[in-house]
């Protein structure tokens, strides 16, 4: 189906081709037509998915034929959980725009920057406002933003929205929202609290529900799981990058400590490393990501603030150096490679520890994995299976009084 099928404008699609996409994904064949009727949309579309301009490209459409004013009311407001998605999102947005006839002003606001400014751009107004929530805020009791005026709201990620806790920053957001306006929900996983958040925000809306992600990502991404000993994942991922000559990896840890004790270790081996984590100004992860994205360092180190948003064109490999904690992260870390039409790799680090929390993302997502051992790097500490192989607490090996337990009832 092409993207004239959808109802989108010549100069959209001719955006669209300029950006390399020749047919819609799933997600954009649903939600496009049903943003384009202008009533509210409730999309569950995992990472990958093609999920920004599955609503970029109509809300583009929209703006592009309503008649210009100065100053610029904000009629469209993105919020999205994480700086790197803000600022990916705006890409997309002024890449599409960038053919339109009539000039959409779109704005990127985070926090971790100076505010000053984000509240010069904001001057004369803007159309379109891509922000999170903390930000946002910050700018509205400054009075350099309004939001009275906004027809079309987008939630991205909502799920991540609740879960890094902005539950009360939305709920002050939308008290100043207009009644009347389109509301667009976009996210991953719709745990309660992001269906209770559909039900007090959305009337009526249009549901899009895709598979579960993996079966978006199982064709494109192989994925590999390598039983190891807690102490020689560093060596053995210098022995991957090695042998296999990959010239980037995505490296995910579970702290933020974590990534500078990786990286640190990286680097004394000669290897080319950056970090990236919360605990960095927003300057150093721009410049952490542009010199990954150009190739600068072979190896990006990172917690879950990348697993999310990121599109890093041709990344082949991505490696769970830690297990993410929820088994959601896992399609979402494994989902920065095989983008766009790309083959790609993850590949898993499994200690003892983290057997049996493996096997609950194996369950949840209805994987069944081979398990590799690669020579020289044989564990030792063996996982030692009880009770039900999918049960349990993440990560939980038997203790003693497990053991005693399993004994007493003829295990």
């Amino acid at each position: 189906m092409p993207f004239a099928s959808l109802g989108l404008s010549e100069p959209l699609q001719a955006a669209v081709a300029e950006q390399g996409f020749t047919a819609p994904t799933p997600v954009q064949t649903a939600a496009i037509p049903a943003v384009l009727r202008g009533g509210d949309v409730w999309a569950c579309a995992q990472t990958g998915s093609g999920k920004t301009a599955a609503y970029v490209l109509p809300l583009l459409q929209v703006l592009s034929t309503a008649p210009s004013r100065a100053p610029r009311p904000l009629r469209t407001l993105v919020l999205v959980p994480t700086r790197e998605l803000a600022t990916q999102v705006g890409d997309t947005v002024k890449a599409f725009a960038r053919g339109l006839p009539t000039r959409v002003k779109v704005v990127v606001a985070v926090g971790g920057l100076s505010i000053n400014p984000q509240m010069l751009a904001l001057r004369g107004g803007t159309d379109v406002l891509v922000a999170t929530p903390g930000r946002l805020l910050d700018l509205v009791d400054k009075n350099a933003v309004h939001l009275s005026a906004v027809q079309h709201l987008v939630l991205d990620e909502a799920d991540r929205l609740l879960s890094l806790g902005f539950a009360d920053e939305l709920t002050r957001m939308l008290g100043l929202l207009p009644e009347r306006r389109q509301n667009l929900l976009f996210s991953a996983t719709f745990p309660p609290a992001v269906r209770s958040l559909a039900q007090h925000l959305l009337h009526a809306p249009t549901r899009i529900a895709l598979e579960p992600g993996t079966l978006l990502h199982q064709d494109v991404v192989a994925q590999r799981v390598i039983e190891v000993d807690v102490g020689k994942r560093t060596q053995l991922l210098r022995h991957l990058l090695q042998e296999h000559g990959w010239t980037r990896v995505l490296v995910f840890v579970a702290s933020r400590y974590g990534a500078d004790h990786v990286a640190g270790k990286l680097e004394k081996a000669g290897l080319a490393v950056a970090r990236l984590h919360g605990d960095l100004s927003q300057g150093a992860r721009v410049a952490a990501l542009a010199d990954f994205e150009a190739s600068r360092v072979q190896v990006l180190v990172a917690t879950d603030v990348a697993a999310r948003g990121l599109d890093i064109a041709q990344l082949p490999v991505v490696v769970n150096y830690d297990l993410p904690r929820s088994a959601d992260d896992y399609l979402h870390r494994i989902g920065r490679t095989g983008r766009a039409g790309q083959s790609g790799l993850a590949v898993s680090f499994v200690s003892a520890d983290t057997a049996a929390h493996f096997r609950l993302i194996e369950k949840r997502h209805r994987l069944s994995l081979v398990r590799e051992h690669i020579a020289g790097f044989e564990p030792v500490e063996l996982d030692v299976p009880f009770g039900d192989p999918y049960g349990g607490q993440k990560g939980k090996r038997p203790n003693k009084k497990d053991k005693l337990r399993l004994a007493n009832a003829g295990g």
